[in-house]
């Protein structure tokens, strides 16, 4: 049997990719920018892609000669190799968009990822922090800088209203109504939506917006949004240089108020901006929300992504019966 190529990740050698690969991957990108895909998303699947794309040339395969058993040489490759289930199945899921996008174009009349399976991922559930921690996380943050009121709004906010790092980066100063107590969020895929949002964030907001933000405001404020996206409006969260927050911004300053509170709580040592949001959720199930609100409170398409939720009270629950039942 033909030894088939090393994908170009694991040789460590440059991908050489021949002619209508770069075709056809020009077009896939074009094709994602109409679709107003969000430049992260577009970077991953250019990677996985081009890895691909490379594989598929040292073995003499163009496009449109890509059949589903090319593919699952290409998957075994990838785990023989010692890939994760999660990585290989995020590359397969890069390679049926490419080859919809070729079918859609009319470059190919089918889709031979659509008959190839992905590997079963280990269901890990969501890491979620006990609501007197995060108090203890938010409480531990002073109000006496610009930064730290700042902060203070900041995880108040992605808390109260359970919103991603990257939803957070791209508020600008119109999207918070003090008055209806909401806060309008451009979640993923561009999808708009309002969420409430509560007390103790819209007071920090306040306060951060009188007494913090004027003082980071250096000048003219940039109007690039993150990620490459144009903004609306004036950001709502400065960077100490006047500049908008960055996804790695709200990620370091988490992780610098977590391992300050962490000496105290070990839970809070590694807190991340996504276990607000998952708290944020599994605390509203625990308060008795129904599972299709919290799906539109977050923002999320479908309500299988929402019911990840419902297993981690799942486990709480079997934690409180075994600890309390006589005959457990």
């Amino acid at each position: 049997m033909k030894k088939m190529p090393m994908p170009a990740e694991v040789s460590g050698h440059p991908p050489a990719i021949c002619e209508p690969w770069a075709v056809a991957l020009s077009a896939f990108h074009r094709d994602l920018g109409r679709r107003a895909v969000s430049p992260n998303t577009r970077h991953a699947y250019g990677s996985d892609l081009r890895q691909f794309a490379a594989w598929a040339s040292a073995a003499g395969l163009e496009p449109d000669s890509i059949d589903v058993r090319a593919l699952r040489r290409y998957a075994a490759s990838l785990t023989e190799r010692g890939q994760a289930p999660a990585t290989v199945a995020r590359k397969l899921a890069a390679m049926r968009g490419f080859f919809r996008a070729l079918v859609e174009l009319g470059q190919r009349t089918e889709n031979p990822a659509d008959l190839l399976s992905s590997p079963k991922r280990a269901q890990r559930l969501p890491r979620v922090l006990k609501p007197s921690e995060v108090a203890a996380l938010l409480d531990r943050i002073p109000a006496a800088t610009p930064l730290e009121l700042r902060d203070r709004a900041l995880f108040e906010l992605a808390y109260a209203s359970g919103l991603r790092a990257e939803e957070l980066v791209s508020l600008d100063l119109s999207s918070v109504d003090f008055d209806a107590e909401t806060v309008r969020v451009e979640g993923k895929g561009g999808k708009t939506r309002l969420v409430p949002t509560g007390e103790h964030a819209l007071r920090a907001l306040e306060r951060y917006l009188a007494r913090a933000r004027p003082a980071l405001a250096l000048g003219d404020e940039p109007a690039a949004g993150s990620a490459g996206r144009p903004a609306r409006g004036p950001p709502l969260f400065l960077s100490k240089s006047g500049r908008r927050l960055s996804t790695s911004d709200v990620r370091r300053r988490l992780q610098t108020w977590a391992r300050q509170t962490g000496s105290l709580i070990p839970a809070l040592a590694d807190a991340h901006p996504h276990a607000l949001r998952h708290s944020f959720a599994t605390h509203l199930l625990e308060g008795g929300a129904d599972l299709r609100a919290i799906q539109e409170l977050l923002g999320h398409s479908s309500i299988s992504t929402t019911q990840v939720y419902t297993r981690v009270e799942s486990r709480r629950l079997r934690s409180a019966y075994a600890r309390a039942h006589p005959r457990a």
